[in-house]
């Protein structure tokens, strides 16, 4: 019989339903892997190879010496943008991670007994960039025709997201207290601080802008992950000029002027602004836990309890470079943010000088002010 003809009937038959893996199984040429063509494969194979195809449960699977890679369609989004994953051997299809999973998978296949881990945390590389995620999973032995332990499976559940959310959620609280006693939306600054830095993972670098009240500028108030006058620090950042003052600071390679951060513009807008450009602005900024220069960042601004439209401050808020910044990621700051402008019982305003009002930037008339306190 036609040996290719007889592989694919017997992958037909032993494949056959599955979904996306499932076809993508079919079509796979075995013979060119370790595992060989399917009809020479043992029942036992077909056997939890058809298992894995059937659940609905993510899972994944080494068999034999080279620990050959199959997956089921709810494993399929963990891979993310990896192919050619079908029967190569699974320390390269995770080589990143092989470190960390490896001596568990050797434990299976030298003991027979299954793991157990709960929310480990795994830096993946599956979606252009490396990737803090969160996986609880068990690795089983599974056995050939004569009783032997041949491969393991792995049955996972990714918790990236709960992990991460609860990490937020945990942040916000902590911050809402920090806050309380804080006398003034400076001092709330300086104690929010403390605060934003105990999650350096989602805010790598954070900076706290308070508006001068008898100049055009910004003021560093507190900050975390960076220090205070560093470039991508300055103590004071101009709100003089629009847009194309700002890209000719940028291109002059200035400091501590609006080239920093576009504060001047969000001032204006009022609207939170995403800068994609860090490499360029601040190029090599590394803060936080990981080692991979920062390439994002948010500016927020925030208002004074009681203000109505000008916002009393700004944060600039480092976008963690083994994260997505979505939709999620951008609430989160956005709560940050709302927090630190949030009234307490026991918050005044920072008291203003008094004096006669200064013209606000980019205005022709004098901008409001109260009266001194």
């Amino acid at each position: 019989m036609n040996e290719r003809f007889d592989d694919g009937a017997a992958a037909q038959a032993a494949l056959f339903g599955g979904g996306q893996m499932g076809g993508l199984m079919r079509e796979c040429d075995w013979s060119r892997t370790a595992v060989g063509p399917v009809h020479t494969w043992p029942q036992s194979l077909r056997t939890v190879v058809r298992v894995l195809l059937d659940s609905r449960y993510a899972m994944w699977m080494a068999w034999g010496p080279e620990l050959s890679f199959f997956c089921n369609d709810a494993y399929r989004p963990t891979l993310g943008l990896k192919t050619g994953f079908l029967g190569a051997p699974a320390r390269t299809v995770w080589a990143e991670i092989w470190p960390e999973i490896g001596p568990r998978i050797e434990q299976v296949l030298d003991s027979g007994t299954a793991t157990w881990d709960e929310g480990l945390q795994l830096f993946l590389q599956r979606s252009g960039f490396v990737e803090e995620t969160y996986h609880s999973f068990s690795y089983s032995p599974v056995y050939d025709d004569a009783g032997r332990v041949a491969g393991m499976l792995c049955v996972v559940s990714e918790v990236t997201e709960r992990t991460i959310a609860e990490r937020r959620l945990a942040l916000l609280a902590t911050l809402a207290s920090a806050t309380l006693s804080a006398q003034d939306t400076e001092q709330a600054c300086e104690q929010a601080a403390a605060s934003l830095a105990g999650d350096a993972e989602d805010l790598p670098f954070t900076l706290l802008y308070l508006l001068d009240d008898d100049a055009p500028v910004a003021r560093l108030v507190a900050q975390t992950g960076l220090p205070a006058g560093a470039s991508a620090a300055p103590l004071q950042v101009s709100l003089v000029g629009g847009d194309a003052g700002e890209q000719a600071a940028v291109a002059s390679g200035r400091q501590g002027t609006a080239a920093a951060w576009p504060l001047n513009a969000v001032a204006r807008t009022g609207a939170a602004c995403t800068l994609d450009d860090l490499a360029e602005r601040h190029p090599g900024l590394v803060a936080g836990p990981w080692p991979e220069p920062i390439t994002q960042a948010l500016v927020l601004p925030f208002t004074r309890p009681g203000a109505n439209e000008r916002p009393a401050g700004f944060l600039v808020a480092g976008v963690s470079p083994l994260l997505p910044l979505d939709a999620g990621y951008r609430r989160f700051l956005d709560l940050v943010a709302t927090q630190l402008g949030t009234p307490s019982p026991m918050r005044a305003p920072t008291p203003r000088k008094s004096g006669a009002c200064r013209p606000w930037p980019n205005s022709t008339g004098p901008r409001p002010c109260s009266s001194p306190t």
